[in-house]
């Protein structure tokens, strides 16, 4: 063992698509091997990666660094990681206002953008040369970000490498920024060939005509801290700061939790007093002559169920739906195990009782694409700009139920596609 340790903290993955060419496992097994304590994968402007690193570092025992790579409109490429979950929530909404301004596959994000969400945020500066534009960008994220700016280098394999890592080092100096050392990773040793193919099909040409465009290395891989140390002797200091960083860097995953909005029209009572008021209003109307005790049991050990799992939110929100289909007269049908709720039968949701066996996770249908875009109309109107969102499956019957649903078949015997 020769002591020496470092955290890498500049990976890109396959979801930066057409740009990295390893999966999140295969870095963290070659971080493992390695001997690499911690990895950030940081995809352009996208933290699709984060899961499967979540999961990868679970794995391998390599602590998992939570950023992304923002690319900004002027030129700017900024790491950015939170330090905690407030400074996660605020990058999930600068890439959602980036992603809604460019459109398909496309992030647009001044800088002004930037400074206003960048509260938690550490700020790592990757530039090309220390010229005066490179300067004018340090000054203004120190002055943004203060002791959480930091400017990255990195070896290009270029002629005077060695010179523009001094340059660059001496102009952090002079702005009083501080430097870490990062490798700017893009695949894991066996995939380099790989990562020519997708530079090729990103620049639309062949292998033979890929020219400079090809990346100028092969070593764009995780190394060892002692390669590291080594090939960064001159600046030991910048070197350890990658740990540094990710000691301040303390969020992870495992601090979110999957939260349902409130859906309630009396804001005096609680999502389950609301829940059971609508319940036992219901079951009165469903019985009027009085109601049964087997349902009254049934209901009373559906919602302490519902109350137990916290569910009452989905349950109201589902009932919205259905009063406002019903009131358009849009089909409305419950599925799958909702025609085990004895709570959706006495809303008036299904057409027959059967007593709640499990925890009842109800789909419903709307029918008719007009129709339903009218509720969608209804959820834009309820709901800001941002803050909702329609989901889509696309499902492909095997035959025989197409059939008996009542789905033609391809002359292949295939069944089509609904969304």
């Amino acid at each position: 063992m020769t002591g020496h340790r470092y955290a890498e903290l500049q990976v890109t993955s396959h979801f930066s698509f057409l740009r990295g060419a390893s999966s999140c496992e295969e870095l963290f097994s070659q971080a493992s091997v390695c001997g690499i304590e911690a990895l950030a994968v940081v995809d352009r402007n996208s933290l699709a990666g984060i899961v499967r690193s979540h999961e990868a570092a679970k794995v391998t025992g390599v602590r998992a660094v939570v950023g992304c790579r923002l690319d900004l409109a002027d030129g700017m490429s900024v790491l950015v990681y939170p330090t905690d979950r407030a400074a996660y929530s605020r990058l999930c909404r600068l890439l959602s206002l980036g992603k809604r301004r460019g459109g398909k596959a496309k992030c647009h994000l001044e800088w002004l953008d930037l400074v206003a969400y960048g509260e938690g945020l550490l700020a790592v500066l990757v530039p090309d040369v220390a010229d005066e534009e490179c300067g004018l960008r340090l000054r203004r994220l120190r002055d943004a970000f203060g002791d959480r700016a930091y400017m990255a280098l990195t070896l290009r394999r270029r002629p005077n490498d060695q010179l523009r890592l001094h340059e660059l080092s001496n102009l952090a100096t002079r702005m009083r920024v501080a430097t870490v050392v990062t490798n700017d990773v893009l695949h894991e040793p066996s995939r380099r060939m790989l990562q020519d193919v997708v530079t090729c099909v990103r620049h639309n040409v062949t292998i033979d005509a890929l020219g400079e465009r090809r990346e100028r290395h092969a070593d764009r891989y995780v190394k060892p801290p002692e390669e590291m140390h080594r090939l960064f002797r001159r600046y030991p200091e910048a070197v350890a700061r990658s740990l540094q960083i990710v000691d301040r860097c303390r969020f992870s995953l495992d601090e979110l939790a999957y939260q349902y909005p409130e859906e309630r029209d009396d804001p005096t009572l609680t999502p389950q007093e609301t829940l059971a008021k609508l319940t036992w209003e219901g079951a009165a109307e469903r019985y009027p002559e009085g109601l049964p005790d087997s349902v009254r049991a049934a209901l009373q050990h559906e919602l302490t169920l519902i109350e137990k799992l916290s569910y009452a939110p989905y349950f109201l929100t589902v009932n919205s739906i259905v009063r406002f289909a019903r009131s358009k007269d849009i089909l409305c049908q419950g599925r799958g195990s909702a025609a085990n709720s004895a709570v959706c039968f006495v809303w008036h949701h299904l057409d027959r009782s059967r007593p709640p066996q499990r925890p009842p996770v109800r789909a419903l249908r709307l029918r008719g694409a007009p129709r339903a875009a009218g509720y969608r109309r209804r959820l834009r109107a309820r709901a800001a700009r941002d803050r909702h969102a329609v989901g889509v499956r696309d499902l492909r019957p095997r035959p025989r139920g197409a059939v008996l649903d009542g789905h033609p078949l391809s002359r292949q015997g295939r069944a089509p596609r609904h969304r």
